[in-house]
């Protein structure tokens, strides 16, 4: 049973490169990741064995997996998306597309896993056939770069969020704006350093559809310093109310990297900084975080395994660890 504040580490491996994104197969038996070799990790849960999956020519910060569990398909900094066969024993890339232009920042599959977009530092969003690899659609009325992507449960509507705050809900049918949210309060510009920072980092809603978080980093006041604070905004996603800031007291270098929502409703959200590494959680009656779990290390990316109540996080050490989210 799901009891956060019992959450303790149970696997830890080591790689030879900081490592940058991590997900769940959806069966839970085996995790993938990035690093900073270019090069991306299928790890067996059970054993810690690898094997390495070999085709980007830059780091690689997206990453998905399809609900049967039989393809992987990774966005990286080179602006390809390669689809992988997860199941193969030595998986090889079975298709490579020239997607973006520039850095691959997001990707996101719709619920029944036809679909997947795709944002970066392009500003684009572009809709792709999971099966055939067709691109069905593309468009762009961003200003700054896209950071997020979220598929709403409906499959018919998607969230993207960018460097500058904004928030967009899109109708897939038409690629029309529906309604905007303004995060601005995760966008720094700081003057000095003469450099845009910060952004919506990540994206999730609540399992009641009611709430939308948007993740990220406040108070920058000397970015190049690592010198800011882990920021959650919290919306109602009818009317784009925005209903609490949830910050984190105590940690004047963090930046939330990902925010996604436990079984219970809890959200659960990865920070890595200056400060070190932290699983931090929030519910919708508290400003500040209700519980925070100190990981050994720097995080960079996190996945959660709602089954297995499992949270897999990634590091700057080289590590990669999972925690259990109950008493054993």
């Amino acid at each position: 049973m799901l009891d956060f504040k019992q959450a303790h580490l149970v696997q830890d491996w080591s790689y030879d490169r900081p490592l940058l994104a991590t997900r769940f197969s959806p069966d839970g038996t085996q995790l993938v990741t990035s690093a900073e070799d270019s090069q991306l990790q299928r790890w067996d849960i059970l054993s810690g064995e690898k094997v390495i999956l070999a085709g980007h020519e830059s780091w690689v910060h997206a990453l998905q997996i399809t609900p049967d569990g039989q393809t992987l398909i990774s966005g990286g900094c080179d602006g390809r998306l390669i689809w992988w066969p997860l199941q193969a024993a030595q998986p090889v890339a079975s298709r490579t597309i020239e997607a973006h232009s520039g850095w691959i920042r997001a990707i996101d599959l719709s619920p029944d896993g036809a679909r997947l977009a795709s944002v970066g530092n392009d500003r684009q969003i572009c809709l792709w056939d999971v099966h055939s690899g067709e691109q069905l659609a593309q468009w762009g009325q961003h200003d700054k770069h896209i950071y997020s992507v979220l598929f709403h449960p409906d499959g018919q509507q998607l969230l993207t969020g960018d460097l500058a705050g904004k928030i967009h809900l899109w109708n897939l049918a038409d690629q029309q704006l529906l309604r905007s949210f303004d995060a601005v309060p995760l966008y720094e510009y700081n003057a000095g350093q003469q450099i845009d920072f910060g952004g919506v980092r990540s994206l999730a809603l609540t399992p009641d559809g009611q709430h939308l978080l948007a993740a990220g980093l406040h108070k920058g006041s000397n970015p190049l310093g690592a010198v800011h604070e882990p920021l959650v905004l919290r919306f109602n996603f009818s009317d784009a109310t925005l209903l609490k800031s949830h910050t984190c007291d105590g940690i004047p270098g963090g930046v939330l990297w990902r925010i996604v929502c436990l079984s219970d409703g809890t959200a659960m959200a990865v920070c890595g900084g200056s400060s070190g590494g932290h699983l931090f959680f929030f519910d919708a009656e508290q400003e500040k975080d209700i519980h925070r779990f100190a990981l050994p290390s720097l995080a960079r990316d996190m996945d959660y395994h709602r089954p297995s109540e499992r949270a897999v996080s990634v590091h700057y050490d080289q590590h990669l660890r999972v925690t259990h989210l109950r008493a054993d």
